[in-house]
């Protein structure tokens, strides 16, 4: 690194399935040749883009159907919480307080902890501009892993996927062995539309820790809403369900790739192997809804039409706060599969109603996450696709 002498690390001894860590410090040249720089960090020169200001979420329009608009945002809002430690909302009064504080130190010391610090109280209260301004300080005081992993999802989470994913990418150059760097570069190209390069990223990922779930539930979500999965993603589920086969997801989502993948009614073989893997599935979790539907969907498909109505009327009964509008479309079909008019034509009513509701709450959850506005170098103001 300019500016810092060469460190050398002694060697080093291993024994079988033994792991070290080495930490290498660099020192601070002060030969008159070589001064101590300042200012950013040269991993920041030259930024791509900037983020110009912030917008109402009006269309998230792009790539795909609105299945895939919405694994978008669930994927973002996942990558976020790999780097937040779960806890409950504070009354406001407490986060102004706390800004207000923060701020005053900052007066006094520019220290990335600070701006990181900074960056979290102002997300929580809304002012997503100021966040993201404050993440991108930390990282720049400071790249460390935590600052860009945050600065990332922070602007993946407010619809900026490619200035996203040139902090992933660049943050995955200088931690090459963090999990959740390539997690949130494979969201970010899934939100620009690249399925086969989200897919690639999220497999490296799984590669770097296999007995770790986050990687294969990343690929789960990203299957459920395209045709058909990866021959590789498919590969990293099944080793997903090998390693832990008493996880539920594992083997739900498992069954979900292989049954996009199956030959057609024909291929009965595929077809008894998706439904052992949901009724382990339901087994390991009685409440599982979305494996009681896609059991409904296999058993529609081969014409037990009495067993899907059985299985799609659990789906709904297991978590009814679901309110799953598949399953309530489904039922009717299958009602009507059957000669059952009036039962198909009131589920019709309930789906109707539902799907409005679930629209609904859907807009209002993407206004409350507010679009940034960004430029990248040398092209005019943009927003997400």
């Amino acid at each position: 690194m300019a500016g810092y002498s060469d460190s050398e690390i002694p060697s080093l001894f291993f024994g079988p399935n033994e792991s070290k860590r080495v930490d290498v410090t660099l020192s601070l040249k002060h030969e008159a040749a070589q001064p101590v720089p300042t200012g950013k960090p040269q991993f920041f020169d030259q930024p791509e883009f900037t983020v110009a200001g912030v917008t109402d979420t009006t269309s998230l329009g792009g790539h795909g159907s609105d299945a895939i608009v919405r694994t978008r945002e669930s994927l973002a809002k996942e990558t976020v919480a790999l780097g937040k430690d779960p806890a409950g909302a504070a009354p406001l009064g407490t986060y102004e307080r706390e800004r207000d504080k923060l701020q005053a130190s900052l007066a006094q010391e520019d220290r990335a902890e600070l701006h990181h610090a900074l960056g979290d109280v102002q997300e929580k209260l809304g002012n997503s501009l100021e966040a993201v301004r404050e993440y991108q300080r930390a990282a720049e005081i400071n790249p460390s892993e935590t600052y860009l992993f945050d600065w990332g999802s922070e602007l993946l989470l407010h619809h900026a996927p490619e200035p996203a994913a040139e902090v992933f990418r660049k943050g995955n150059q200088l931690f090459p062995r963090s999990v959740r760097m390539l997690i949130g570069l494979g969201a970010a190209w899934f939100a620009r539309g690249s399925y086969d390069q989200a897919v690639q990223k999220i497999c490296e990922a799984s590669d770097l820790n296999p007995g770790d779930s986050a990687a294969y539930l990343f690929l789960g979500m990203m299957q459920s809403a395209e045709p058909a999965p990866a021959a590789e993603a498919l590969e990293k589920l099944h080793r997903f369900v090998t390693l832990q086969p008493q996880n539920a997801q594992a083997n739900y989502y498992y069954a979900v790739g292989l049954w996009k993948v199956r030959k057609g009614p024909e291929d009965s073989a595929s077809t008894a192997h998706v439904e052992a893997l949901l009724r382990n599935a339901i087994h390991l979790d009685p409440k599982y809804a979305a494996a009681y539907l896609q059991l409904g969907i296999v058993h529609s498909d081969e014409k037990d039409y009495a067993q899907a109505i059985s299985d799609y009327r659990q789906a709904i009964q297991s978590d009814p706060e679901m309110q799953i509008e598949e399953a309530h479309y489904r039922l009717a079909q299958a009602y009507r599969r059957v000669g059952d008019v009036a039962n198909a034509e009131a589920e019709l009513r309930i789906y109707d109603k539902v799907a409005k509701e679930s629209a609904q709450k859907t807009e209002r959850e993407r206004h409350e996450v507010r679009q940034f506005v960004y430029t990248l170098r040398d092209q005019p103001a943009a927003q997400a696709p």
